[in-house]
């Protein structure tokens, strides 16, 4: 049984986690639209750790860094950053100095590496000769211009 100090302090701190979640939630839903992204408060660190399938060993911290917030439709979407996810807007140019400086240097490569075109192009890029040239899309664009698989919403 808890004494009535501790318990009291456990609420003390539990609610404005609380607060800060349900904060967020009702800024989505009243701003609709939102493409900033934003630090994860710790109170959506749970949801964040069942909407990316991260253990329960994965540290609190972990999780917050490298996840962030957005609004879209009035709801809250989740991105977490990873070695090639990125949670800015997608990239749908058709034209890449970075492809194409590759392509001058590998004419006829039949791939463009990430390190040239960048993590966040939706393009799979190939050289025609020394011409960089899109080979098929490679990622869907949800309607604010972001990599659709990289947002997840919040229930």
């Amino acid at each position: 049984m808890l004494r009535p100090a501790l318990f009291s302090f456990l609420v003390f701190i539990a609610l404005p986690s609380i607060a800060q979640a349900q904060d967020v939630a009702a800024r989505c839903a009243k701003i609709g639209n939102d493409d900033k992204e934003r630090p994860i408060p710790a109170a959506l660190v749970p949801q964040a750790r069942q909407v990316f399938g991260f253990s329960k060993d994965t540290p609190n911290a972990f999780i917050r860094n490298g996840t962030s917030y957005r609004c879209m439709g009035g709801k809250t979407w989740l991105c977490n950053v990873g070695a090639n996810l990125v949670c800015g807007k997608a990239n749908a140019s058709k034209s890449l100095p970075g492809a194409a400086a590759f392509c001058k240097d590998n004419p006829g490569s039949d791939m463009i590496p990430m390190a040239a075109t960048g993590h966040d192009t939706i393009y799979e890029w190939k050289c025609v000769g020394p011409n960089a040239q899109i080979l098929r899309q490679s990622a869907a664009v949800d309607p604010r211009g972001f990599i659709a698989e990289n947002w997840k919403p919040l229930e």
